[in-house]
């Protein structure tokens, strides 16, 4: 336990590297085998909206001589979607936490595709100062305690030969490998079914606009449709089963919510994040089915949800945003929330529809919902068979006791 891992050590060791099939990935593929270490690649199919077809990874791979094993973990990814949703799980800035999400599953499905392959080793291409090097080691050391794992941008022999996308470029073709440092890009993207995350580059600076992110799952506002589009989403406690009448599986009903929230330029969102290594940084995120949903949801919520239940949901909807986050979705705090959750979500039935309209999404009408607190004479302004305003003459007398005497003791502040 303890120290960096470094390159030298992976000599004779089969090792599971995590590629997404870029010049990075690439780099370490190759430096890997002519480290004598041997090495079997993975990558996730995670319905990335950004990738044409997940299988170019393969190709990509191939001229550093390794192998790619493609991973469909599409329905588990599916599933996290609609776990998050149910628990409205939504960290600085009030949004998605798709990336987050993402690497327990893909850390999950790959170590055991890993451990099935033999690899004694995990390496993971994540740098030293984000969030994903926890995520990786972490998910790994909670689910695979045996496996080692090697980081190869800790590794200060690896930092030494390659300090950018220059060095990289020249070290492959070397190898008579083609590769490009490519220009400077203005932004990086990681994407999965629950949405995309924009940083760094040019994002990196607060007087860059969040506009500068070209969409890709829909859409900015203005560019959307000039006529309101209407949604009907229906939920079984706490989980969506049909979009606009038609009963769907996860991943094809979020899909479908990718590209009906997409279209109405949904679900943007700046956030200047707090990191778990204590750093801020600032990040562009496109999750345009994770906000028709969830968004829908939230509206259920507020009809079956008294108050005391939904400050208790709103402490847990928080601790399982910042669990996830932090990389500890699969451990017992988290589960325990999640179980409360699915308590307080089984009264979550209903059909909610909804207008989408250049980035916003306005409430049409809630029906269906059984379990609803909401009574229409109790709330009603006039004359009703509802709650008899006289009887509210106790109530406000018991309250006026405490408040004379807190009066009478100096105890308010004038």
């Amino acid at each position: 336990m303890g120290g960096i891992m470094k390159l030298a050590e992976l000599e004779g060791k089969r090792i599971g590297l995590c590629v997404s099939g870029g010049l990075d990935s690439r780099t370490v593929a190759r430096k890997l085998k002519d480290s004598g270490a041997d090495v079997l690649c993975f990558t996730a199919d995670l319905a990335q909206p950004d990738e044409s077809d997940i299988a170019d990874v393969v190709g990509k791979m191939a001229p550093c001589g390794v192998e790619t094993v493609v991973v469909d973990l599409k329905g588990p990814m599916a599933e996290a979607c609609f776990e998050m949703i149910k628990a409205q799980a939504m960290y600085d800035g009030g949004y998605w936490n798709s990336t987050g999400i993402a690497r327990a599953v893909t850390v999950k499905g790959l170590v055991s595709e890993m451990q099935q392959a033999g690899c004694s080793v995990l390496a993971h291409g994540a740098t030293g100062r984000g969030n994903d090097q926890v995520r990786f080691e972490r998910y790994t050391n909670v689910l695979a305690p045996e496996m080692e794992v090697y980081a190869p941008w800790r590794d200060p022999t690896l930092l030494d030969e390659f300090p950018g996308r220059l060095e990289m470029a020249e070290y492959l073709k070397g190898h008579g490998i083609e590769a490009f440092p490519g220009g400077k890009k203005r932004y990086s993207t990681d994407g999965n079914l629950a949405g995309l995350s924009h940083e760094a580059e040019d994002l990196e600076s607060l007087e860059t606009p969040e506009t500068i992110v070209t969409p890709t799952m829909g859409v900015w506002p203005e560019q959307a449709p000039d006529q309101p589009e209407t949604v009907e989403v229906r939920f079984e406690k706490g989980r969506a089963v049909a979009l606009n009448g038609v009963c769907l599986e996860p991943l094809a009903l979020m899909q479908e919510a990718n590209r009906v929230g997409g279209r109405n330029g949904i679900g943007f969102k700046n956030a200047l994040e707090n990191r778990i290594i204590g750093t801020k940084s600032r990040g562009v995120y496109e999750a345009p089915g994770m906000e028709l949903i969830g968004r829908t949801l939230a509206m259920v919520y507020q009809a079956t949800l008294e108050r005391r239940a939904l400050g208790l949901f709103q402490s847990l909807s928080k601790l399982v945003a910042d669990q996830v986050y932090d990389g500890r979705y699969f451990d017992p705090s988290t589960s325990a929330a999640l179980a409360a959750i699915d308590v307080l979500a089984a009264s979550a039935t209903g059909t909610v529809v909804v207008s989408l309209y250049k980035g916003n999404l306005f409430f049409n009408s809630l029906t269906a919902c059984p379990a609803s607190l909401y009574n229409e004479a109790d709330a009603s302004m006039e004359a009703s068979d509802g709650l008899n305003p006289v009887s509210s003459q106790g109530y406000v007398e018991i309250q006026s006791v405490e408040a004379r005497a807190l009066a009478r003791a100096n105890q308010i502040r004038r």
